[in-house]
């Protein structure tokens, strides 16, 4: 049977650094991405593609704010899903017309996916995952004094608002996402690290006001999938020591001890490659399998080994 990878795509794949969040440069830059996916599975992978939302989250928050006086601002959750079906409509819409174009018959569901968490998992306490537009740190304290919401400096990039991001635990939809895989289905799931929900004494289902990581419920899903390869995304070609420094050394097969040294030595920042590398750790301690970094450009040759940071048991 063919190899089946869980890719999770970052958000330069859907609005590239400093262009407006328009859809139809969403829709332009989601055409590039898919021309790299539709490459894998040339190469005869099956594929689980999941995607980052924090931007989009973060713009229907603002957009909510504004107009709070005339439409009643919607939960955490719902906004969740909602991205999940617009961002997966546009990626299974542009990864089908780039397979057609390239004679390649497949079928591409995507799967508005709940994620279960902990209701105290201490996440609730202590914001930390950016969502929407990148603010000035003169415009962040200004919007925290006035609406009371947290911002954090993201990586030198900036200053985001941060919201809870608790850890996920399980999958609401994997059976159904299995039995889609199963039958040579390409699956768009768990976009935006999925719905955040918790499940009550009662059993019954319940949203809640966060965001998970992307890439720590990507690796969720392929850990629950039985996923051959974990593969993440991103907008460097490889994982560094010393990133963005005069010293800086590129890795490009690493162990999952020399990982957690390197996480540990704090190599890796918290609002980007750290939640990369966690995830990654993640899932090859579980399956005993390897997980792949890379630039989405560079995926061929990192398939091929020829570049990215792999890391192994």
């Amino acid at each position: 049977m063919k190899k089946l990878a869980v890719v999770a795509i970052g958000g330069n794949a859907i609005n590239r650094p400093g262009e407006k969040p328009t859809a139809e440069n969403m829709f332009k830059n989601i055409k590039v991405t898919a021309s790299y996916l539709a490459d894998m599975i040339e190469l005869g992978y099956r594929i689980i593609i999941t995607h980052g939302n924090g931007p989009q989250v973060g713009n229907l928050l603002v957009q909510q704010d504004i107009a709070k006086d005339t439409i009643p601002p919607f939960p955490m959750d719902v906004l969740g899903a909602m991205t999940q079906g617009y961002l997966g409509y546009m990626i299974s819409q542009e990864l089908k017309n780039v397979l057609n174009e390239r004679k390649i018959d497949k079928e591409i569901a995507t799967v508005v996916t709940q994620i279960v968490v902990n209701k105290d998992d201490p996440g609730f306490k202590n914001p930390t995952k950016p969502v929407g537009p990148f603010y000035s740190e003169e415009e962040a304290k200004k919007i925290m004094e006035e609406k009371g919401w947290i911002f954090k400096e993201d990586a030198g990039r900036g200053w985001r608002r941060v919201v809870p991001s608790p850890i996920p635990l399980d999958v609401i939809e994997k059976r159904t996402i299995k039995d889609l895989v199963e039958n040579d289905v390409i699956v768009v799931a768990g976009g935006g690290g999925g719905i955040p929900v918790i499940i009550d004494e009662k059993g019954e289902i319940k949203g809640v006001e966060a965001v998970i990581d992307k890439d720590r419920a990507s690796a969720l899903i392929a850990k629950e999938l039985d996923a051959d390869e974990f593969i993440i995304l991103t907008a460097v070609e490889k994982v560094y020591l010393n990133f963005n420094k005069p010293d800086q050394k590129p890795l490009d097969t690493i162990t999952v001890k020399e990982a957690e040294k390197y996480m540990n030595e704090g190599h890796f920042a918290k609002g980007s490659m750290l939640p990369k590398i966690e995830a990654c750790i993640s899932f090859v301690t579980s399956t005993n399998r390897p997980a792949l970094i890379t630039d989405m450009e560079k995926l061929k040759d990192a398939l091929e080994g020829k570049t990215g940071t792999r890391i192994i048991p």
